[in-house]
Order: C-alpha cells, then structure tokens, then sequence
C-alpha cells in the first residue's frame, strides 16, 4: 500500500512539474503548432496516401501478372504432359511394330507365311502411325502456343505504329 502511495505522489509531482513548465513557456507554446507546419504536415499525409495507392495499384498489378504467368506455365505444362504421353505412344507403338515384324520374318525364314501375323504386323503399324501423329498433333500444339505470344507482340507492335 506504501508502494502505491510513494508512485502516487511521485506522479503528482511530476504533473506540477509539468504544469509549472507550461506555465512559464505561455499560451503562445500550449496553442498547438503554426499554419505552415500544419500545411506541410497536410502535404506529407496527401503524399503518404498517394504513395501508398500507388503501391497498393502496383501490388494488385504484380498479383494479377504472377496470375496471367502461372496460369500460362500450368498451361505450357499440361501441353508437354500431353506431348510425353503421344510419345510414349509412340515408342510402344513401334516396338509391337518392331516385334510383329520380326515375328512375321521369322515365319517367312520358315517358309510359313502366317495370315494372323500379317494382320498382328498392319495392326502394330497402324497404330504407329496413329500415335505418330498424335504426337505430331501434340507438338504442333506446343510450338504454336509458344509462337502465339510472338505473334500477338508483333501485331501490337504493328497496330502501335500504325496509329503514331
């Protein structure tokens, strides 16, 4: 309880301090600060809040291309995952042709030409050449999505100088 009444007094005294030194400076120094200060200190807030829109219009711009830049890698990504798979098609496609046709060669060394390997070796090769261009469709895919930005700045470049 003495702790308490020791800090009470204490803060009263520093308030009487206080008090005193506001006294002896007048009422000129308690009326605030003068209008030049408040104009300047008026022209920093505006310029804050303009500093601060501009960020905020910057970050929302930033946020919007990281957006457009991922969507496009995601994009780029699923047509080279397309691409990975007609491949693979490919090269299982020609194995079972390369497979068929041993086959079908070794029937021939044997003087036995066999009708079902005949069709088991135009099967294989017509699914060769259907994974062929699959995989040719996949990549034409992929070379025009990454030639499509190119053409797009080209014709911008092109309508820019026209219009100047």
């Amino acid at each position: 309880m003495s702790d308490i009444e020791e800090l009470q007094r204490r803060i009263t005294a520093a308030m009487d301090q206080v008090a005193f030194g506001l006294e002896k400076l007048g009422p000129a120094a308690v009326a605030g600060p003068d209008e030049d200060t408040q104009r300047q200190l008026e022209e920093e807030r505006t310029a804050n809040a303009q500093l601060q829109e501009r960020v905020r219009a910057l970050r929302t711009k930033s946020d919007s291309e990281i957006a457009a830049l991922r969507a496009e890698v995601d994009e780029g990504q699923g047509r080279m995952a397309t691409l990975d798979v007609e491949l693979q098609r490919v090269r299982r496609a020609n194995t079972q042709l390369s497979n068929a046709c041993a086959e079908l060669r070794a029937a021939n060394t044997e003087g036995v030409g066999e009708p079902h390997l005949i069709n088991k070796a135009m099967l294989a090769e017509l699914e060769a050449l259907r994974a062929a261009r699959a995989a040719d469709v996949a990549e034409a895919s992929v070379i025009l999505a990454s030639l499509q930005p190119l053409v797009d700045a080209a014709a911008a470049d092109t309508s820019t100088q026209e219009g100047a």
